[in-house]
């Protein structure tokens, strides 16, 4: 390794540079101050220390013990940050270790070519090695982390988590501007395990921004903005932890790790109040000569927050051959008009209705949701008292009707009355005492326990195979929901050892994949984000919506935050709309939906391009003329059978007033846009936009016409359009340039 020189002293040179490092000299050329890293790290830069791309620079220090990413144009990294990982219930830092060995080596895999940085710590006398690499793409505007443990020793280890990024330093998250103009989008568990929202800096709960699989900080103020994505879910799962201060951020770090500790803390969770046994903690075994591996991690920096999550979004897509139809779903939904009290007669009076009315503008789906089995894990059994026929002549009927068939289906919860949980209760998943582990209880029997079923037993994916293939072949199901497999994501005792959570739910798709072909399109409910990808058509981003506008304003911030997932993960699910007056709901309703409410709903729904299902009992709805013109309307249709996501605009920069992300624009062409902007309060608002807001330009002329009501005003001039908003109510605008 060269030597490092000091600069000769001459009052003719004023600065030296590499691409690690940069020194500023006076007159007298002995003071300088160092950007990226310290001066000392010059020889460890020149040997392969350090990488760049177009947008980024990432770069180790001296020792190799830490590593810093940040922005190519900027003066100081974004952060600063090191390794560790648990093992055998102890920690083990990079630091730890008195060798640490660095090189950098080209790589290629699916998402392109670059060079990455390793470093491998290890020295420690019957311990692990740890390996951390860093990639960054030639052609791609992010970077890669990920972290193994590689046991070179003669005994056996456990692995509880991999940290591969630990931020450390005096200034933790360097986005150009104080940190209390931070706003961060954590991505949850589910879709709603919990509710997604946006959070200033230290406003979510106990001003910890927990995120699984991505998060994206933003600050308001420099307008820089830090992504942190997933990039695979092989086993474990990425949790990332942003815990803030009265002045800023204390720590960040992102881990690979089980389920437990979602498990153990989610208000949804019902295994975090029952015994303590059932919270069993990742123990991944470590053999001499095996390794276990984090996941792969994407992060990227810059100014455009939108291109940084649908770069994220393609990345997913080509890493992971996502499952995408070229069409869309359009049709009607049981669970909001119904509830768990659905009927054969129910269902086809419906289907008569759907057919005749709707049928013809492309509402072709019919979807049963939970009700008509026997019992979670007892799908083809027929609950008789609703369907005393049985769901092959019910599902054929309305076949003949020129509707395509979906069930709702808990493909891995097992209830106690469940013929598995009578007979064949090994194939449950157990704690370390051997007890079937209880998960919640079934709401369509109250107090009926619910337990998990083992995909690795070869009895339970026989039954898979069974239960999928009677619906497909018999039933003539063409849609199949696949729902809460994030309270059966548990750690456990498996048929297979040392499997985990993601990995047995994998497993079961897999299976069920198998069983049903290609042609059924699979969507998945209740579940981590990433883990279906590539076996799923579809994927619910929102929690349940209902028959209020507070269900829509509850919704909302997901839908917009997942909106980059749309045709890259999955056709996104946005869960049924309802527009009818209707007075059903499965909590205490404070009253039906006005017209606007109405609107709401179903604007939201149709700013997805994805899944664009009604909610509401057909036979009401038809006799609510102007709620029919909604379900029929041209403009929304157009929308949705274009199959596009709308941009929110303001995803992470919305103003206080306006509480979470209110604008959606959707460009359906070279020539026409359609905007859609919500009022989530209370109140009365008058919102003015300059064109340049919402992507026009001022030297062109247009034309606005309302969508949901023609009749009403655009006011707009040459160069700004005002939109006047009723409380809780939306406006849907085609701009068309003339």
């Amino acid at each position: 390794m060269p030597a490092f020189r000091e600069p000769p002293s001459t009052s003719a040179l004023t600065s030296i540079e590499n691409p690690v490092i940069k020194l500023q000299l006076t007159g007298s050329g002995r003071l300088w101050r160092a950007g990226w890293v310290l001066v000392l790290a010059a020889s460890a830069a020149r040997a392969g220390g350090s990488l760049e791309n177009q947008q980024l620079r990432v770069a180790l220090t001296a020792d190799s013990s830490t590593y810093s990413i940040g922005a190519k144009a900027a003066s100081s990294p974004l952060l600063q940050a090191s390794v560790a990982a648990q093992i055998d219930h102890h920690w083990l830092r990079a630091s730890d270790y008195p060798r640490r060995e660095a090189s950098q080596s080209p790589f290629k895999d699916v998402l392109g070519s670059g060079q990455e940085l390793t470093v491998t710590c290890s020295g420690l006398a019957a311990k692990p090695d740890l390996i951390f690499t860093i990639r960054l793409y030639d052609s791609r505007q992010y970077g890669e982390l990920q972290l193994r443990v590689v046991n070179h020793s003669d005994r056996t280890h456990t692995v509880q988590r991999l940290r591969g990024l630990q931020a450390v330093g005096p200034q933790i998250l360097n986005l150009g501007a104080p940190a209390a103009a931070d706003r961060i989008l954590s991505d949850s568990f589910s879709e709603d395990w919990p509710p997604l929202q946006i959070f200033d800096l230290g406003k979510a709960p106990h001003r910890m921004h927990r995120a699984v699989g991505s998060q994206l900080i933003y600050n308001r103020r420099s307008r820089q903005s830090a992504f942190f994505g997933a990039l695979t879910s092989e086993r474990l799962l990425t949790i990332l932890h942003l815990q803030a201060t009265d002045s800023g951020v204390q720590s960040f770090n992102i881990d690979s790790t089980g389920t437990t500790e979602i498990q153990a803390t989610e208000p949804e969770s019902d295994v975090r109040h029952g015994p303590k046994d059932n919270l069993v903690e990742l123990n991944l075994a470590l053999p001499p000569g095996g390794t276990v591996a984090g996941e792969r991690v994407l992060f990227s920096v810059g100014d455009d927050y939108h291109a940084q999550l649908e770069t994220y979004g393609a990345a997913i897509r080509e890493l992971h051959h996502s499952r995408i139809p070229d069409g869309n779903m359009l049709g009607w939904w049981s669970w909001t008009a119904y509830y768990t009290q659905i009927t054969e007669s129910a269902a086809l009076a419906n289907a008569q209705w759907l057919s005749r009315e709707l049928l013809p503008l492309g509402y072709d789906y019919f979807h049963f949701d939970l009700g008509y089995g026997y019992a979670r894990g007892d799908y083809t059994r027929p609950n008789l008292p609703q369907f005393p026929h049985g769901m092959a002549p019910v599902t054929h009927q309305i076949a003949q009707m020129g509707l395509r068939v979906g069930v709702w289906t808990a493909p891995f919860e097992v209830s106690e009355r469940s013929s598995i949980f009578q007979q064949h209760p090994d194939w449950l998943v157990r704690n370390l005492k051997g007890h079937p582990i209880q998960i919640t209880t079934a709401e369509e029997r109250p107090g009926e326990r619910v337990y998990v079923l083992d995909t690795t037993h070869p009895g339970a994916q026989q039954y898979l195979r069974d239960t999928y293939t009677t619906m497909v072949r018999e039933w003539g199901v063409k849609y199949i929901k696949l729902d809460f497999m994030d309270n059966t994501a548990i750690e456990g005792r498996y048929y297979r050892p040392d499997t985990t959570a993601l990995e047995a739910q994998r497993l079961g798709l897999q299976i069920i994949r198998g069983a049903v072909g290609d042609e059924v399109l699979l969507d998945k409910d209740g579940s981590p984000m990433l883990n279906p990808v590539g076996l799923v058509n579809d994927g619910r981003i929102s929690q349940d919506t209902g028959h209020t506008f507070e269900r829509s304003r509850e919704a909302a911030p997901a839908i917009a935050a997942r909106y980059y997932m749309h045709r890259n993960f999955f056709i996104n699910d946005p869960d049924a709309f309802t527009v009818s007056k209707q007075v059903i709901e499965e909590r205490t309703i404070k009253a039906p939906l006005t017209l606007d409410e109405a609107e709401v709903s179903i604007v939201l729904s149709a700013v997805t391009g994805g899944l664009f299902e009604i909610g509401d009992d057909l036979p009401t709805v038809g006799q609510e003329p102007e709620r029919v013109a909604l379900l029929k309307n041209t403009g929304l249709l157009r929308m949705v059978k274009l199959g596009l996501a709308s941009r929110p605009l303001d995803l992470m920069s919305y103003e206080s007033a306006d509480e979470i992300p209110s604008l959606f624009l959707l460009r359906e062409s070279d020539t026409e846009s359609v905007l859609a902007v919500f009022n989530w309060t209370g109140r009365a608002r008058s919102r003015p936009f300059a064109f340049a807001d919402i992507g026009l330009q001022a030297a062109q002329s247009y034309s606005f016409a309302d969508v949901l009501r023609p009749g009403r005003q655009v006011k707009a001039g040459t160069a700004a359009l005002t939109l006047d908003l009723a409380p809780r109510s939306v406006r849907l605008i085609k701009i068309t340039r003339l």
